[in-house]
């Protein structure tokens, strides 16, 4: 800064903009540059505990409801843990080629819970057989459901739409990937506030402040902060728990707060590898499917966010709309697995191992590829799997509030392609945010008060199409700030400019910059057989 007297004039540098960056600077190993060996597998490990959240807590949720018992539950984790070690394997290797972690997704539950709330399941006597019947019902929509996106993605559909995305519509999108996912941070640290807080604050001082206190070991503490804070957290939740601080507490704060109550150590096999139709063969049912189908759509849409966010974080170029879709097929081809092997549960991009990139820096394709062997690993040695799994979901949630603030702000972060000068873009910014938030939330209430959705025609599979849909806030803020970006006068010069159109020009073809190739070609010489366009 300028020195000398108070009214020094600032020097002509402080006050020129930041500069626009094509790709995220400051990233310690991008895509194409792995760690060193000791050091990507730790990584590798540290995403892995990162997705077993989302993993636990979608088949905890609904096992018992289709009439599961521990051990079910035990098996079902397994089985999406496995086959999300697949699925980020093919995405890294055959999709996107980005390290982006693909496992269980929220967007899927909604018609899942419609499924076990079907009739023909509410006179089965037998929990059991109940249990089989309603995942083989699952399993028979999600194989349905699959095609969607295997279709859009791979027919190139999903290409052309993607073509018109500019810096202004993808940011709603990106920002409510993460930040729609709100309800799922701080009011799951309050399920058990005195461990999810601990974690909260300890990984805030791990990642962020240690770093600049302690110098020689600067890296280790930013890159490492999940495995250092959820050691110290679980253990203090462990002797809270054998202290006998429980002992007197409501059944649902010992559940969310104990370290033995998930169950799952005792309900889980030593070793066991998962099979496709290991639950039976598939039922199929057409107003299901079409349910599934649209939170097919809604993944397809969330992953799309998600993928935009995992490339930024990568230190990658824009991904071009050719490679963007070949992911979105290879994503259909997750839920068809999903399916195949009855995971209860539809496949997506996980939004908290994208915000995992971010806290590392680390956006290293290795790096998640190990972490996917990880899954497999332990989804095959149950008992030391249900060790891991067994962790107190309040610490995840702890660890939620950072990462999905991270992935909503990779969003934000294209702001700095657009004219925020200009009234266009405040109208298509704020008004798509507002109703990504808005919409949702009203869905969302009328639920919980009336039992059933806003809309509610006798045709169930329809009501859960559109509630579907609409109870997405990323659906909702993309799909406004795409039409209206779209729409409103984008013709003028002018306007192309403001909406940062011109900076993405380069990428909407993938032979038009030469970095393409680096980040997004394909392994084993399969561009010549697959070429992007």
């Amino acid at each position: 800064m300028a020195g000398g007297g108070g009214g020094a004039a600032p020097k002509q540098d402080d006050l020129t903009p930041h500069p626009v960056k094509d790709q995220l600077p400051g990233v310690s190993y991008c895509i194409t540059s792995p760690p060193p060996w000791p050091e990507a597998i730790l990584l590798g490990f540290q995403h892995y505990l990162v997705m077993l959240g989302t993993t636990v807590i979608i088949p905890t949720a609904l096992v018992p409801q289709m009439g599961g018992n521990n051990e079910d539950k035990a098996v079902v984790i397994q089985t999406l843990l496995f086959v999300a070690g697949i699925n980020t394997l093919l995405q890294s290797f055959f999709g996107t080629r980005l390290p982006a972690v693909i496992g269980g997704s929220y967007t899927f539950v909604l018609p899942t819970i419609s499924i076990i709330l079907a009739g023909r399941y509410a006179n089965e006597p037998n929990p059991h057989t109940k249990f089989l019947r309603i995942m083989r019902g699952t399993q028979g929509a999600l194989i349905v459901a699959s095609a969607l996106q295997i279709i859009v993605g791979f027919s190139g559909l999903w290409r052309n739409v993607a073509r018109y995305l500019s810096p202004l519509s993808a940011t709603p999108l990106v920002a409510l990937v993460g930040f729609g996912l709100y309800e799922l941070g701080f009011p799951s640290v309050a399920k058990c506030v005195e461990i999810g807080l601990p974690e909260l604050i300890l990984l805030v001082i791990f990642a962020m402040y240690l770093p600049h206190t302690v110098h020689m070991l600067k890296s280790i503490f930013d890159r490492f902060a999940v495995l250092f804070t959820i050691p110290i957290v679980w253990l203090y939740a462990y002797l809270l728990t054998v202290g006998g601080a429980y002992r007197n507490a409501p059944p649902k704060t010992q559940f969310h707060c104990r370290t033995d109550r998930s169950g799952l150590i005792g309900g889980a096999p030593w070793i066991r590898v998962p099979y496709p139709f290991q639950w039976g063969a598939p039922t199929f049912d057409a107003g299901e499917a079409f349910a599934m189908m649209a939170a097919s759509f809604v993944a397809l849409v969330e992953s799309t966010g998600a993928f935009i966010a995992v490339s930024r974080y990568a230190s990658a170029t824009p991904i071009p709309p050719s490679v963007l879709s070949r992911g979105i097929g290879w994503q259909g081809i997750g839920i068809l697995l999903d399916g195949l092997f009855g995971t209860g549960n539809g496949s997506s991009v996980s939004v908290e191992n994208a915000g995992l990139l971010a806290l590392t820096r680390v956006g290293s394709r290795r790096v998640v590829q190990i972490s996917a062997g990880f899954m497999i690993f332990f989804s095959i040695l149950g008992k030391f799997g249900a060790v891991f799994a067994s962790i107190p979901a309040p610490i995840f949630a702890a660890l939620y509030c950072i990462f999905f603030a991270y992935a909503g702000s990779a969003g934000l972060g294209f702001l700095q392609f657009c004219n925020l000068n200009s009234f266009r873009t405040k109208f298509i910014l704020g008004f798509s945010v507002f109703m990504g938030f808005s919409v949702p939330q009203y869905f969302n209430e009328y639920t919980s008060v009336a039992g059933y959705g806003p809309v509610h025609t006798h045709s169930r599979w329809f009501n859960d199409m559109i509630n579907v849909l609409f109870s997405s806030k990323a659906f909702v803020a993309g799909f406004v700030a795409y039409l209206l970006d779209n729409t409103i006068h984008r013709h003028e010069s002018s306007v192309r400019k403001d909406r940062g159109y011109h900076w993405w020009d380069k990428f909407r073809s993938y032979r038009t910059d030469t970095r393409s190739e680096e980040f997004y070609s394909l392994p084993f010489n399969l561009n010549k057989f697959f070429p992007s366009v």
